[in-house]
């Protein structure tokens, strides 16, 4: 029997949610006491974002017990403890995504009509959008897709199907063979160790930490073009070149009132940071300027946080808006709440994954300082359309992001560690010049859409869309075609029991461009729940599914049967 541990990196995230919920470091503890307590269920999923919650909700309905972890006092992940309402294709409300996800966007609309005073307009539309923010068809509150979730999984926690272990991180696991025989746990809180054991687990952890704690095999960064040859892939692979990570904030606007922060710490070398790039950024960070994604040539920005237009130039203010208050009763909001996502407060420094605790924790608080520099950049400098500086009414709304520093509970991570699968998706399976190119050069298909995968077990779309890297890479943006999900992309090489359910699936770097948002990280995590319950019916192992064609076909039909999309109509 061998043991894998994780031990010397367990503060890395331990006290990600202290009483304040934000991404801070506690002393660690002392890891070799001997657990004090062993839970059993048919699957331990650790990490309690979309994946992980979708993987978690498909097994209880199909009558699994079901053990989830998650590192923050929040489910959600990307829409919750990150702060990052959804990005999604424009098809979103009537196909392309699982029915599963669909009833828990209709979900949150539901709460809003409930719970909220919205206008008799607002509450009349089909489709609601509580922010109408530019990036989403559902830009919510943090709390409220929170909230939504728990009601979701509420049942299944009355009837003890689910356990629930919120601020918990996965510290070591038991290994034999091909196969994880338990994952050790540790509060956060309290220093409480657990043994979690089950036939499956699902790692939906969003930098992929079981892969390393079991042994599982896998990739980080950029392949090289030889290795996959991928049209956007560079000559040389770099293992640490990852995207930029986000510390988001929640802002409102307060006209006449002075809600100026204290000057970070590090402002001054944030005011004046210029990224340095291969291909050069437009200037300084805090500007109201950026690199276009598609061209890489400098493109202005606006900002008026009255929601103004700004001539020609987005209107920051408008892109990630979670409430507009008009559609609420008048009065109910002084003003419009919106999300600061933005390239200004991408942090380019330092890579996530695999860094130690003190390496995790200085780029964690050298974020936290470029989103604060930001909000007071913007309240002090940012030039106003009258030709003044700054905007002294913006005020950090930390009640949002449920946090004493008003910063999100967790990074807001682009990418993980991805397994080695037993299928990687590659750009010339769904990038549209690379598709035509491979069509023409003989692969099968239609150069106008993605590759056909027999053993799709779900769709989804975004463009490929790469931010910075921490390696100076500028944006890599292009087109993508209407893809599907391959069921080879989610098992791993090796590892029998082990399956992904973030963004740390079988793609590469340049892929992963397309496969990370919202709606395809539910789709993966519900695919993965539906495959555990398939497998445990049938006695078999997952990549037994894969390869028999009966069962496979039978694997299809109950995922059909379960509201998932198989192929694009």
């Amino acid at each position: 029997m061998k043991r894998r541990s994780f031990l010397g990196n367990i503060a890395l995230v331990s006290a990600l949610t202290t009483t304040e919920g934000s991404a801070q470091q506690s002393e660690p503890f002392l890891h070799e006491k001997k657990p004090q307590e062993t839970l059993t269920a048919d699957l331990i999923v650790a990490g309690g974002g979309l994946g992980g919650c979708a993987a978690s909700l498909a097994a209880l309905r199909d009558g699994l017990n079901v053990i989830l972890t998650e590192e923050t006092d929040w489910l959600g992940g990307q829409i919750s403890q990150q702060g990052v309402p959804p990005d999604e294709h424009q098809w979103i409300e009537t196909h392309g995504a699982p029915k599963a996800y669909r009833d828990f966007r209709d979900a949150i609309r539901e709460y809003y009509i409930k719970h909220y005073p919205l206008t008799d307009e607002a509450k009349s539309r089909k489709y609601l959008n509580p922010g109408d923010g530019a990036v989403s068809r559902i830009c919510c509150e943090p709390r409220v897709a929170v909230s939504v979730l728990n009601e979701m999984l509420a049942p299944y926690l009355s009837s003890g199907r689910l356990s629930l272990l919120t601020e918990h991180k996965a510290v070591s696991a038991e290994v034999q063979g091909n196969r994880v025989k338990s994952l050790d746990v540790v509060s956060t809180r309290t220093g409480r160790r657990v043994t979690l054991s089950a036939p499956y687990f699902a790692d939906a952890t969003e930098l992929g930490d079981l892969l390393p704690l079991t042994g599982t095999e896998f990739v980080t960064g950029t392949e090289s073009k030889a290795e996959t040859g991928e049209l956007h892939a560079p000559e040389k692979g770099n293992p640490d070149n990852v995207q930029a990570f986000t510390m988001c904030f929640a802002i409102d606007y307060r006209p006449g009132e002075n809600h100026v922060i204290e000057k970070p710490a590090e402002y001054d070398f944030w005011r004046s940071y210029v990224p340095k790039m291969t291909k050069p950024w437009s200037g300084r960070l805090l500007d109201l300027a950026y690199s276009n994604p598609k061209t890489l040539e400098p493109k202005t920005l606006g900002f008026h946080p009255e929601g103004i237009k700004t001539g020609d130039a987005l209107n920051l203010w408008l892109y990630r808006r979670i409430i507009s208050r008009q559609n609420f009763t008048p009065g109910t909001y002084a003003g419009d709440i919106t999300i600061v996502n933005w390239p200004q407060n991408d942090y380019m420094l330092g890579n996530l994954i695999g860094a130690s605790e003190k390496d995790f924790r200085k780029h964690v608080d050298r974020a936290k300082q470029l989103s604060l520099s930001l909000l007071y950049w913007l309240q002090t400098e940012a030039p106003r359309p009258d030709g003044g500086k700054g905007w002294p009414g913006i005020r950090l709304r930390k009640d949002i992001m449920g946090t004493d520093d008003g910063l999100a509970k967790y990074p807001y991570v682009r990418e993980s560690r991805r397994i080695k699968a037993l299928f990687t998706i590659k750009e010339e399976h769904v990038g549209a010049a690379n598709r035509e190119m491979a069509v023409a050069n003989g692969a099968p298909g239609d150069k106008t859409k993605a590759a056909t995968f027999s053993d799709s077990v779900g769709i989804g779309y975004y463009h490929i869309d790469l931010h910075p890297s921490s390696a100076g890479d500028n944006y890599i943006d292009f087109a993508s075609l209407p893809f599907q999900i391959p069921l080879g992309a989610l098992l791993p090489i090796r590892m029998e029991n082990l399956l992904p359910a973030n963004k740390n699936i079988g793609t590469t770097h340049i892929t992963n461009g397309c496969y990370r948002l919202h709606p395809v990280e539910w789709s993966i995590g519900e695919a993965v729940g539906l495959l555990v319950k398939f497998a445990l019916e049938k006695k078999v192992a997952p990549g037994k599914v894969r390869k028999d064609k009966g069962l496979l076909e039978g694997f299809q039909g109950f995922l059909v049967g379960e509201g998932v999309e198989l192929e694009w109509i």
